[in-house]
C-alpha cells in the first residue's frame, strides 16, 4: 500500500521518540511500537518508514522479556500496535497468548520460510549468529571446541564465559532444548554451571575475553563487528569461531516483528512491518551499523559478515522455542 504525501508534510509528520511511561494519545494513523530491538536500528527503521509514508511512529524501548510479559499482562488493552524483538522466544510468548493478528500474506512472502514461523502470526525481520569469541593469544585455533556441547566437559572448567541472564543467551539455550531435548539440555547446563564465568551482557563477555580474563565466550556475532567498525579497542585481541555443521552452537536467532490483534491502526501497523521486511528495512541492515543479518528474500547482508548460507546453522522452528522451560531449567541448576 502506498501513501501519497508532499515532502514537507512527510517531514512534519516524522516524530520518533522513546517513551517508558503510560500510554500517550495517538494521532490518526500514528502507530506505537514496543521495541526490544537495538534502539538505533529501530530508530533508522522508523525514520525511513515515516519519510516514505508520512505515518508517525512512536517507539517505546525495552527488552524482549519486559515487553512480551507486558503485552500479555495488557492483553486487548495494550496501546502497542507493533512488537519488535531481538530474539524469537518473546514472540512465541505473545503468540501463545493469542495476541497477534495474522501477518499480511504479501509481507510473509518477503521472508523465506526458515526465518519465520509456520503459523504466520509474526515474521522474522533480522537475524544474528551464535559464535565463540576467543582470545588469540590464550587459545590457539587448533584447540577450539568443535561443538558448543564440549564446553560442558570438565576440561573447559574456568575457561569460558557467557551472560546467562540475558535474552540472547536464553534464546541459544532454547535452540539447544529444541534440538537435543530436555535431558541433554539439563546436563549441558549443569556442566556449564561448573565450568563457566558469568558476565552481564555479551559486550562485557567480549571485553573480558579481549583483556585476557577468560579464554573464550558465547556471544552473538555483531558485537565483534560493531566494535571493529569503531575503535576496535574491545576486540583487537579476539577472533570469532563459527561452530557450523548444524551444531547447536551454530544457531541463528531470528529477530521478530508482529502486529497486535488489539491495534487501533492495523493497516498502518501492517504497512510498517511490511516496510521493515521489504527493501527499505533490509537495506538498512545491509548498509547500516547494526551488523545484524538481513533475512528478506534476495536481501544482502553487510559485506563484512560471513554469509548466512555459509553458517551451516541447524534448522529450528522459530515458534517452537520455549523461553519458560529454558528459564526453569536454568534456574534449577543455579544459573538464574
Amino acid at each position: 500500500m502506498r501513501f501519497a504525501f508532499s515532502t514537507w508534510a512527510a517531514a512534519a509528520a516524522l516524530a520518533v521518540s522513546s517513551l517508558t511511561g503510560p500510554a500517550v494519545a495517538q494521532d490518526a494513523g500514528e502507530i506505537v511500537v514496543y521495541n526490544a530491538q537495538h534502539e538505533s536500528l529501530a530508530k533508522e527503521w522508523a525514520e525511513g518508514f515515516t519519510k516514505e509514508t508520512g505515518i508517525k511512529v512512536t517507539l517505546r524501548n525495552g527488552s524482549d522479556s519486559e515487553f512480551s510479559n507486558q503485552i500479555v499482562a495488557e492483553g486487548a488493552s495494550s496501546p502497542a500496535d507493533v512488537f519488535l524483538t531481538e530474539n524469537s522466544p518473546a514472540m512465541v510468548l505473545v503468540e501463545t497468548a493469542g495476541l497477534f493478528a495474522p501477518v499480511d500474506a504479501d509481507t510473509l512472502a518477503l521472508i523465506p520460510d526458515e526465518y519465520r514461523p509456520s503459523s504466520g502470526k509474526w515474521t522474522g525481520i533480522a537475524a544474528r549468529s551464535t559464535v565463540f569469541v576467543y582470545n588469540k593469544e590464550k587459545l590457539p585455533a587448533d584447540k577450539l571446541p568443535k561443538s558448543m556441547l564440549e564446553l560442558a566437559d570438565p576440561s573447559w572448567k574456568g575457561r569460558w564465559a557467557a551472560s546467562p541472564s540475558g535474552a540472547d543467551f536464553q534464546a541459544i539455550v532454547s535452540a539447544l532444548l529444541e534440538l537435543k531435548g530436555e535431558e541433554a539440555t539439563a546436563n549441558w547446563l549443569k556442566g556449564m554451571k561448573e565450568n563457566f564465568t558469568a558476565y552481564r551482557g555479551n559486550g562485557t563477555v567480549m571485553k573480558a575475553v579481549n583483556a585476557g580474563e577468560i579464554e573464550g565466550g558465547i556471544i552473538y556475532h555483531y558485537y565483534y563487528f560493531g566494535d571493529q567498525a569503531k575503535t576496535g579497542e574491545n576486540s583487537k585481541n579476539v577472533d570469532l569461531h563459527y561452530f557450523k555443521n548444524q551444531d547447536p552452537g551454530a544457531f541463528v536467532s531470528v529477530s521478530g516483528g508482529g502486529v497486535l490483534a488489539s491495534s487501533k491502526h492495523p493497516k498502518e501497523a501492517q504497512a510498517f512491518l511490511k516496510w521493515i521486511a521489504g527493501k527499505g528495512g533490509q537495506d538498512i541492515l545491509q548498509n547500516g551499523t547494526s551488523y545484524e543479518y538481513a533475512v528478506g528474500k534476495d536481501a544482502q547482508s553487510n559485506a563484512r559478515l560471513v554469509p548466512l548460507a555459509d553458517l551451516q546453522a541447524p534448522k529450528v522452528e522459530a515458534s517452537a522455542l520455549n523461553s519458560k522451560k529454558v528459564t526453569d531449567l536454568m534456574t534449577a541448576v543455579g544459573l538464574l
